[in-house]
C-alpha cells in the first residue's frame, strides 16, 4: 500500500501528509530538546543522579530534531509558524518541573513520551512503502522515546508529587501542541 491511499475526499492527499508530519515531528522535537535543557539547567547544577540521564535524552533528542530539520529542508516543507512559543514552552515546562524535583522532572519526560510514543505509532501506520524511509525514521525515534519513557518511570515518575494530575496536564498540553503544529 502507498501512503494516503485509502483517502477520503477531505483527507490530506500524500504530499500534504508527508507537510504535516514533518512539521509537527520538527516542531514536537524542538519542544523535547528545549524541555531537557530546561531540566539540565536547573538540575545539571545540582549533580544530582538525572544528570547523565538527562544528557543522554537531550542528546537523542538533538539527533532528532536535526533529522527533521534536514528532512523539512530537503522536502521544501514549510515550518510551524508556532516555533518560538514551542521554544519557550519547552524550556519552561523543563525547568518548571525540574524546579518541583527529579521525580518531577521524570514525570514530565514520562507524560511527554507517552503522547508522543502514540503520536508516532499513528504516524508509522498511515505511511506506505513508498514512504518506507520515513517510517523506519520514525520507529527508531519512537523506540528512542520509548526508552525515555522507561528511564522516567524506573526513576520515581510516578511518585512525584500530583503525578496523575501533572501527567494529564502535560498529556493534554502535548496533544494541543500536536495538533496547533500540524496546522500552523
Amino acid at each position: 500500500m502507498k501512503t494516503a491511499d485509502n483517502r477520503i475526499p477531505g483527507d490530506l492527499d500524500h504530499a500534504a501528509l508527508i507537510d504535516r508530519f514533518l512539521r509537527v515531528n520538527q516542531a514536537g522535537e524542538l519542544g523535547a530538546v528545549r524541555i531537557y535543557e530546561g531540566q539540565r539547567a536547573v538540575l545539571g547544577r545540582k549533580g544530582g543522579k538525572a544528570a547523565p540521564l538527562l544528557k543522554h535524552m537531550a542528546e537523542q533528542e538533538q539527533e532528532h530534531l536535526d533529522a527533521f530539520n534536514r528532512m523539512i529542508s530537503e522536502r521544501r516543507t514549510r515550518p510551524t509558524i508556532l516555533s518560538p512559543l514551542w521554544h519557550l514552552a519547552g524550556f519552561a515546562l523543563g525547568a518548571g518541573t525540574a524546579l518541583l524535583g527529579e521525580k518531577a522532572a521524570m514525570a514530565c519526560t514520562v507524560a511527554v513520551e507517552e503522547t508522543i510514543d502514540e503520536h508516532y505509532a499513528r504516524q508509522a501506520e498511515a505511511l506506505g512503502e513508498d514512504e518506507a524511509a520515513l517510517r523506519d525514521t520514525i520507529q527508531k525515534f519512537r523506540a528512542d522515546e520509548i526508552e525515555h519513557r522507561d528511564i522516567g518511570l524506573e526513576h520515581g515518575a510516578e511518585q512525584a508529587p500530583a503525578y496523575p494530575v501533572l501527567s494529564a496536564a502535560i498529556k493534554g498540553g502535548c496533544r494541543l501542541a500536536i495538533w496547533l503544529s500540524e496546522r500552523i
